[in-house]
Formats: structure tokens, C-alpha cells, sequence
């Protein structure tokens, strides 16, 4: 006698349902914006970064809704879409805050101070990982580079920098964010909510007053070696040699050239290599066989 997949406790589950449609007035805002993408682009495929962009920045996340969207205006399989919605983390996939919070983890950040970052605003929040707080305002994450390694530790909301951060000034911003309190970024474009910033990576205009011309440029520490390659004077500095002992001020308008000894960081003068000394070849000077 045969037993039947119920008797033996196996649930084959039903198939899921077909996403629901968007309302039509939503649907067809979104359909002119969708146009307005695609054209865009020589190949209409080549639209759904964008395209998922603007389907999160209608309800915060990507949802089946908006894929199917996605697929039925670009003439996409559901999968194809999926494929790209679930590859890129930019895109969320549940309900998520009006504020993204990310604490950059990577290794400059977090031995700056980052995991004492996000583990304070873990305990702060109450939340983990890719969690949002009760009230929806926030969602914490940690993000593996913000690309501002001169500024660690730094934190990101909706993709605006807040530089040099502490565990303090984290659990500022974010009783800040929850409150409704206007917050400024460090440097970029004055903040808004997560949908908003959406929107914009989808390719449309930050239409808010002053927006665009607020926006800046890299921070000054970024901009270091432009300056150096450039001929310009860099800024007298003092380096400290390794055993400690004394050293001579630099005479006022004089830069300090360091010795071998020296430690050198990040933002010191860049040193000759065997590409920029000839006389110090790394290799063969001959053409092999010669």
C-alpha cells in the first residue's frame, strides 16, 4: 500500500499566487517614467538598474509588484529580474526605514572605530543587522566600504556621508533621524528619505531647492595627492621619527622631507619607484633575446 504525501507529513505547498498589479493612476505615473528610462538606453534591457530604482523608490523596497513591472515593461522573464533584484544589495527586498543608516566595517573603517559604531547603535536601536526600528524610521546595516576611507570612521545615510564618526555622535544622528530633526551630512547633498534618494538613482533630477548646488565636492583629505600631482606646495607637517626621539620644527614655509626611518602614511609625498626613477630599474631595460 502506497501513502500519499499528506499521510507521511510532506507539504508540497501551492504554487504562489501572480504579484498584484500596481493601481492604475500608480501604474501609469510609473509608466511614463519607465519610458522615460528606457529611452535611454539602445538596448531596453540595459534599463533595469534604473527600472528597479524607481520600482523601490514607490514603496521603499522592491517588491514582486515592481518586478513584475520591471519584466513586463522591458520584455524580461520574472527570473532574469529576480536575478538582478536579489545580486545587488542597493536593492531592498522587505520593508525597510525611511533612513538607511550603514556603518562601514571594512578593515581602515573598523579599526577606526566602526564595529564600536555598529555594535553601539545595535544596542542603542535595539535592532540587528538589515533590521528597521518599530517607528519604520531606520534601518541599521553595516556596509563593507564606503569608498571614504579618508574619513573613518564613516557612516552613510541614504547614501550621504557623515565623516569621523563616534559611538556618541552615531547615537546622535540616529535619536535625530527618529525625531524628525533636521541632520546635515558632512559633505553632499542635504538629506532626505530613502525613496526620495531612489528616485534620483533612477536617473530623475534632485528637484529640492538649492539641492544640486549644496552637493560639493571630495573632502579635503581626499584631495591630497591632486594637489601634489598638481605642483602644489603641500602643508608643512612635522613626522614623527619611529624610536621617538627628537626632531626639528620645520622653518615657517619649509616641508619636511622624511628620512628612510620615517613611517610614512597615506597622505605623505609619493616616493620614487623603479617606473618614476630610472636610475632604479625594477627589471631588464632590453627587449628579451637582445
Amino acid at each position: 500500500m502506497t501513502t500519499s504525501s499528506s499521510e507521511r507529513g510532506i507539504s508540497l505547498g501551492m504554487p504562489e499566487l501572480p504579484a498584484p498589479d500596481y493601481p492604475d493612476d500608480v501604474r501609469a505615473r510609473l509608466e511614463r517614467d519607465a519610458r522615460e528610462i528606457i529611452e535611454r538606453y539602445p538596448d531596453s534591457r540595459s534599463a533595469l538598474l534604473p527600472m528597479l530604482h524607481l520600482v523601490q523608490s514607490e514603496e521603499g523596497h522592491v517588491t514582486r509588484t515592481g518586478m513584475q513591472f520591471c519584466a513586463d515593461m522591458l520584455d524580461l522573464t520574472t527570473a532574469e529580474v529576480t536575478a538582478v533584484a536579489t545580486f545587488y544589495t542597493m536593492y531592498r527586498r522587505r520593508p525597510s526605514g525611511d533612513y538607511q543608516v550603514g556603518v562601514c566595517t571594512n578593515t581602515l573603517c573598523a579599526v577606526m572605530g566602526g564595529d564600536a559604531i555598529f555594535s553601539a547603535l545595535q544596542e542603542h536601536l535595539g535592532v540587528g543587522n538589515g533590521e528597521t526600528t518599530d517607528d519604520g524610521k531606520v534601518t541599521l546595516e553595516h556596509i563593507e566600504c564606503n569608498a571614504a576611507c579618508d574619513f573613518a570612521p564613516v557612516v552613510m545615510v541614504n547614501w550621504e556621508f557623515f565623516d569621523n564618526q563616534t559611538p556618541e555622535s552615531a547615537r546622535s544622528l540616529v535619536d535625530d533621524l527618529r525625531a524628525g530633526r533636521q541632520v546635515e551630512p558632512t559633505r553632499g547633498a542635504p538629506l532626505c528619505t530613502f525613496k526620495e534618494t531612489a528616485r534620483m538613482l533612477a536617473g530623475f533630477p534632485d528637484e529640492r531647492e538649492g539641492a544640486v548646488d549644496a552637493s560639493g565636492g571630495a573632502g579635503p583629505a581626499s584631495l591630497v595627492g591632486l594637489r601634489l600631482s598638481k605642483g602644489e606646495t603641500p602643508t608643512a607637517r612635522v613626522v614623527h621619527p619611529r624610536d621617538g626621539g627628537p626632531h626639528d620644527e620645520p622653518r615657517p614655509g619649509s616641508v619636511h622631507e622624511p628620512s628612510p626611518a620615517e613611517h610614512l602614511g597615506s597622505h605623505d609625498a609619493p616616493q620614487d619607484t623603479s617606473a618614476s626613477d630610472p636610475a632604479h630599474p625594477a627589471g631588464p631595460v632590453t627587449e628579451e633575446g637582445e
